[in-house]
């Protein structure tokens, strides 16, 4: 029988609880910790062993956990150490030790090997200390009420393990859904804030989408986002500008400010001091985060409405802007420009819905006009809008995405990559043919004529 495709998605459930019931969260995350510290060092001595035991999670509790038949484990350290841990507690500390060795092993012996960046890389580190958090097993470790407003969470208050109950905030509607598979949360505890992630396994959709249309997106910096939904035989339907010029002014006033304040802090030469300007920083940032999920929102929404299962992008991971000076305004919104935290937002929500995310060549796209007339001339006062060679004035970004869902189209249906390429003598790749809409139009045109001209002599 075949396995339907899932998607494993978390939800982030707040909790709040009071002063004493958060420091024992806290307790029970630095106890798991030093449980998985200390076990990390067993695991990595025994590895030869228990990497080949057939339940490995067995072999290493039999060195450790004094039972009826092992009465005299090899460690008897964690018994004694770790008063009452909790058998499903120390199972998940098992399984941390594990992956932390085996992540360690594999690194190893791939840099013996000869898998190195550098020459003189250096051996990978083992590091114990890693910042792990506690999983929490249904039924064992924690119990949610019925209504998910409440959940009992099993705790080391310094003394004994108890159950407390702490009150659940920002629900969200993953845990409603019938067919969504609950997986065991864990619980993160920082500062004095403390939230379960929430794992939840749910199946792919099949939505009834209209399988010859693709939403071409091109990412830019004044418009956020334009949007065009474009046929297999090259018709546009339907475009949409995602703009969201308040939070770019909002972030780039903030920006501003850190370049005065280091100009009035340093002079044109110096050095600025650690943590200098860091709310500001840390503002900006915030506002350029929820930018993007707004952003990628919309796209998905946009796609969603105009029934289209694939959205297309520009293949720029890894590209490093060039434009802009030193220090310049241009440089610095390049700096915030969120391609790539759009790109993995639009891919997480569109994934979930049962829709795919695609790419293409992105040489060209705003240079080169969709009707065929060659590259376009930028207007000096507005860098949005664009001019022809026939003397149209169109913008800049819808062109691009036209061209963007043109070239999604052309490499599904001609077999090609949105731009064909062929090695010359020197044994460099060069552009033998640019696409863009116009090239879908004539495909389907010299498609449509075979087919007539087949037909005529039949």
């Amino acid at each position: 029988m075949k396995k339907s495709i899932t998607n494993i998605r978390t939800d982030r459930w707040r909790l709040k609880a009071g002063r004493e019931e958060l420091k024992a969260l806290g307790l029970t995350v630095d106890v798991y910790r030093a449980y998985v510290r200390a076990l990390t060092g067993v695991v990595s001595v025994h590895w030869d062993v228990i990497s080949d035991a057939p339940s490995q999670c067995a072999a290493i509790e039999k060195l450790i956990h004094r039972t009826k038949k092992n009465p005299d484990p090899k460690y008897s350290y964690f018994d004694k150490k770790f008063f009452k841990f909790p058998s499903y507690l120390r199972r998940a500390a098992i399984e941390a030790a594990v992956g932390q060795v085996s992540s360690f092993d594999t690194r190893y012996w791939s840099w013996q090997g000869g898998d190195r960046k550098r020459r003189d890389a250096r051996p990978p580190k083992f590091t114990p200390d890693a910042g792990v958090y506690p999983v929490l097993y249904r039924g064992q470790c924690v119990k949610f009420h019925d209504d998910f407003k409440q959940a009992e969470i099993k705790i080391w208050n310094g003394k004994d393990w108890i159950w407390i109950t702490a009150r659940i905030a920002g629900l969200r509607k993953r845990h409603i859904a019938p067919e969504n598979k609950q997986l065991s949360p864990i619980l993160v505890v920082r500062g004095n804030k403390a939230h379960l992630s929430v794992p939840f396994d749910i199946p792919r959709r099949c939505l009834l989408l209209e399988r010859n249309k693709v939403c071409g997106v091109d990412l830019g910096l004044n418009t956020a986002a334009t949007a065009a939904i474009v046929c297999s035989d090259g018709t546009v339907t339907a475009r949409r500008f995602i703009d969201r010029a308040a939070d770019i002014d909002r972030r780039d006033k903030r920006l501003k400010k850190i370049s005065g304040k280091a100009r009035l802090t340093m002079g044109r030469k110096g050095k600025l001091g650690r943590g200098f300007c860091l709310g500001l920083y840390r503002k900006a940032g915030n506002i350029n985060r929820e930018m993007a999920r707004r952003v990628a929102g919309e796209i998905v929404r946009f796609a969603l409405e105009q029934r289209a299962p694939v959205i297309a992008f520009e293949q720029l991971e890894g590209w490093r802007p060039r434009g802009g000076r030193k220090r310049s305004t241009l440089r610095q919104r390049f700096h915030g420009w969120m391609h790539r935290q759009v790109v993995k937002l639009v891919t997480e929500m569109f994934t979930e819905k049962g829709g795919a995310v695609s790419f293409v060549c992105p040489e060209n796209t705003s240079k080169l006009a969709f009707d065929g007339s060659g590259y376009v001339l930028r207007d000096a006062k507005n860098y949005a809008l664009a001019t022809f060679k026939t003397g149209k004035r169109y913008n800049a970004d819808l062109n691009a995405a036209y061209n963007i869902g043109a070239r999604y189209w052309y490499s599904k249906l001609a077999g090609g990559n949105g731009r064909e390429t062929t090695p010359d003598k020197s044994f460099r790749i060069v552009p033998r043919m640019r696409v863009v809409l116009s090239t879908l139009w004539d495909y389907h045109r010299a498609v449509e004529h075979e087919a007539a001209t087949t037909a005529a002599s039949a």
